[in-house]
C-alpha cells in the first residue's frame, strides 16, 4: 500500500474542529487519564458521558476490569542502565512505537465531531494502529483519504448479512492492514445507564437529554455548529422491520445466529490479518487459532456486555497458553502506563487502549487524544525505568510479584 499518497478528503466530511483554548490548557494540565476522564465528564451532558463510561447491569465486570491492575504488584530490578528506553513493539509483524493500538469505539462523533479522525490522525502521528469502529462518524474511505496510519476496520456482524459482507470488501478496497471481528456482542448488553438517561442509538430528544443538553452549552454549541452525529459507514444501511432487542439499543440489528461456520467465510473472503476480539475462554482460543485469526483480543467489551464475565488480565493466562504463537492482544481497564506494562508482563503482545483515549477525544478533541497517548506513554516509560527494563521484549512475568510470596 502507498501510505504516502496524497491526501483529499471528501466534502463529505471535512477536519474535525480544534478545541478552544479553554479546554486545550485543561487537558494540558492533565496529569492523568483519570484527569481526562473529569474534563470529559465536566463537558459533555451526562447522558452522552454515561454512554461512553459505564457498563452492563451492575457494572461488576467494569469495575474488576480496572481493579485487575491494583491486583498486580511489580517486582523490580535494581542497578540496571536505564538511561534509555525502547518503547517499540512488533505489532502483527509490524513497527509501532508503542505495545498498543487504539481500539475500536463506537459513537466517538457524540463526543466530538468527526473525533474518529482525531483518533486517527494522533495515531499515525505518533506511529500505532487506529482500529475504525463500524459505527464510526466517518467512513471506511473517508478515512483513509485522511490518513496513510496503520488501519484496522472493527466489524459487527449484521443481520443483513450481504451488508457486512459490503463492509468488508470496502475495507479491502481502501486497503486496511486488518479486520476486527467482535464476536461478545450477539445481542445488546443491558447497559441500564443509558436508560435512565433516555440515551438510545439512533439518537430520540427527549425532554429529559433536552434538559441534560442546556446544562452544557459548550458542548450544544460545538455539536451545532458541526451538526450531529451519522455513522458514516451506514449511510445505507436498512434496519431489520423485526429488529428489535430489549436489552440496548445497541445491538438491534446485529446477528444472534452468526456462528463459527459463518466466521470462516469472513476468513475466507478477508485477505488481510484476522483479528478476532471478545475472547475469554481457551477453548474457543483453539478453535479461533485453527481457523486461522491472526490475533486474538481478550475482551470482555469493556464491562458493557455480560455483567460477570471475568476481567481480562484474570483471562489472558488461558487464551495465551491456548493460543500457542498466534498474538494475543488485551483490552479493558487499562488506565496507566503501568497497567500496559503489567499486561505486558502477564503474557500480552500489546494492549488496546479504548476509554483512555476516548476521555481524551471528549475533552478536547485531538488535542485531548494526544495528551491521553502522551500520558501512557511517558508512564509506560517511567515504569520500565523503575523496573529495569529498557526494551519491551524485557518485559516477562519476572516483573510480576508472586501473591503467596508477598502477602496477596
Amino acid at each position: 500500500m502507498d501510505r504516502n499518497r496524497p491526501k483529499t478528503p471528501s466534502s463529505e466530511n471535512t477536519a474535525p474542529p480544534r478545541a478552544n483554548p479553554l479546554l486545550r490548557r485543561r487537558v494540558a494540565r492533565a496529569r492523568n487519564i483519570a484527569d481526562l476522564r473529569s474534563a470529559a465528564r465536566r463537558r459533555l451532558p451526562r447522558g452522552i458521558f454515561d454512554f461512553m463510561d459505564g457498563g452492563a447491569e451492575d457494572e461488576v465486570t467494569l469495575t474488576a476490569n480496572a481493579g485487575a491492575y491494583a491486583g498486580r504488584s511489580l517486582m523490580p530490578k535494581v542497578l540496571v542502565n536505564v538511561s534509555n528506553i525502547d518503547m517499540t513493539s512488533k505489532i502483527l509483524g509490524e513497527s509501532s512505537a508503542f505495545p498498543f493500538a487504539i481500539g475500536p469505539t463506537g459513537g466517538v462523533g457524540f463526543l466530538w465531531p468527526r473525533g474518529d479522525i482525531a483518533l486517527a490522525k494522533v495515531a499515525e502521528a505518533v506511529g500505532i494502529p487506529f482500529t475504525l469502529s463500524t459505527t464510526a462518524a466517518v467512513s471506511i474511505e473517508d478515512l483513509r483519504e485522511r490518513s496513510a496510519g496503520r488501519l484496522w476496520l472493527q466489524s459487527y456482524i449484521f443481520r443483513q448479512r450481504a451488508f457486512t459482507e459490503k463492509l468488508i470488501r470496502r475495507a479491502i478496497a481502501a486497503e486496511y492492514e486488518a479486520l476486527v471481528i467482535t464476536v461478545d456482542l450477539p445481542v445488546g448488553g443491558n447497559r441500564e445507564r443509558d436508560f435512565r438517561n433516555d440515551f438510545s442509538v439512533p439518537f430520540r430528544y427527549t425532554a429529559r437529554n433536552i434538559l441534560d443538553f442546556a446544562l452544557h452549552p459548550e458542548w450544544v454549541a460545538t455539536t451545532l455548529r458541526n451538526g450531529m452525529p451519522r455513522f458514516g459507514n451506514l449511510v445505507d444501511f436498512v434496519p431489520s422491520e423485526n429488529a428489535s432487542d430489549a436489552a440496548s439499543s445497541v445491538g438491534r440489528n446485529y446477528d444472534s445466529s452468526f456462528d463459527w461456520d459463518d466466521l470462516k467465510g469472513i476468513r475466507d473472503l478477508w485477505p488481510g490479518k484476522l483479528i478476532v476480539k471478545g475472547v475469554v475462554r481457551p477453548d474457543d482460543t483453539e478453535r479461533l487459532v485453527s481457523l486461522g485469526a491472526d490475533a486474538i483480543v481478550v475482551s470482555n467489551h469493556g464491562g458493557r456486555q455480560l455483567d460477570g464475565a471475568p476481567a481480562t488480565l484474570d483471562a489472558l493466562a488461558g487464551v495465551k497458553a491456548a493460543a500457542g504463537t498466534t498474538p494475543v492482544f488485551l483490552d479493558g481497564g487499562i488506565r496507566r502506563g503501568s497497567d500496559v506494562f503489567k499486561a505486558i508482563a502477564s503474557g500480552a503482545d500489546c494492549v488496546m487502549i479504548g476509554r483512555a483515549t476516548m476521555y481524551g477525544v471528549a475533552s478536547a478533541g485531538e488535542d485531548g487524544v494526544a495528551r491521553a497517548v502522551e500520558i501512557l506513554s511517558q508512564e509506560l516509560k517511567r515504569t520500565m525505568q523503575l523496573c529495569g527494563a529498557t526494551r519491551i521484549t524485557d518485559i516477562d512475568g519476572g516483573f510480576l510479584a508472586d501473591p503467596k510470596s508477598t502477602g496477596g
